[in-house]
């Protein structure tokens, strides 16, 4: 099978599309014949040679398609069904993958819509479920306009939260369709979110990593009621927890987040698509860092 590949660390260009040997789905697993694959911030990280020193690497670990090999025991999904989930191993970015946690797609759904939901809705549920995010609560979402960001808003406003979300004036107007009351990140912040909730919020989420966590833990009143995902080095400066998928992912998710999008209450955008062989186009457009919804690599 065709699979994104790199041997050695650097810039876009070292990604290439190599023949590897087709992947079995062990049980409880299943194997998909991909049709869309998600492309992430920690993609260009590893790429870059800031989370694992092995090589080579494949890449990817989210991706929808059509079932087309079912493991030992497993009987809630059959050959040819349409399917969106988490690899088993980072290779979601190839012809075929094996899934260790899934769930059916929303009918809705096209294949590139399905495959940008796993991170972004695993991330913000296990965020929101740490912080105890419920109704009658306020959060505040740093960075709110992001695949995860906006992930986070969505989900918190399903639960009956009131939701605070910083983004750039020009994603305002997307944040209130979601139901986020936009505020304007950058020199005072704080005063911003005061003159909206007075008494400060309950809770607060960094999505964005941009230095903020001093100003978030003064607004939602102690490090304990903040998580981030993004500033690891201010999480253990400041005593913020910092929210990462080895400690435990939130994958009941998966089966949830249907409901939500039939019913309309839930959307992740789809910035951009690119055939698997265009990946290090697509990572040079995520790196950028000017992109609001997910990118997305078609596989033929």
């Amino acid at each position: 099978m065709k699979a994104v590949r790199f041997s050695r660390f650097g810039g876009p260009e070292v990604l290439e599309i190599v023949d590897l040997p087709a992947p079995h789905p062990g049980p409880g697993q299943i194997r998909i014949a991909v049709r869309a694959a998600g492309v992430n911030p920690s993609d260009w990280k590893k790429r870059q040679g800031l989370m694992d020193e092995d090589l080579p690497q494949t890449m990817g670990h989210e991706a929808a398609g059509v079932v087309d090999e079912l493991g030992e025991g497993v009987a809630d999904v059959a050959v040819g069904d349409r399917v969106f989930g988490f690899s088993a191993e980072p290779l979601a970015q190839a012809e075929l993958t094996v899934l260790s946690h899934y769930a059916p797609i929303p009918p809705s759904l096209d294949f590139p819509g399905a495959a940008a939901l796993p991170a972004a809705v695993e991330t913000a549920t296990r965020a929101l479920d740490q912080l105890g995010v419920g109704g009658g609560s306020t959060l505040l979402v740093n960075g709110a306009s992001g695949s995860v960001g906006s992930a986070a808003v969505q989900l918190a406003v399903a639960r009956g939260a009131r939701v605070i979300g910083t983004a750039s004036p020009a994603n305002h107007a997307y944040l209130r369709s979601l139901g986020t009351e936009p505020v304007a990140y950058g020199e005072g912040l704080v005063e911003r979110v005061r003159a909206l909730a007075p008494e400060g919020v309950d809770t607060a989420l960094d999505v964005a990593g941009s230095g903020v966590l001093p100003e978030l833990i003064g607004l939602a009143g102690g490090p304990e009621h903040v998580v981030t995902i993004a500033d690891f080095t201010g999480a253990r400066e400041h005593g913020v927890l910092f929210s990462r998928g080895d400690s435990g992912r939130a994958v009941h998710a998966l089966a949830g987040i249907g409901e939500l999008i039939e019913a309309g209450r839930f959307s992740l955008p789809v910035a951009r698509t690119f055939p698997l062989t265009e990946v290090a186009q697509a990572h040079r457009v995520g790196e950028s860092g000017d992109v609001r919804g997910k990118l997305v690599l078609l596989v033929d």
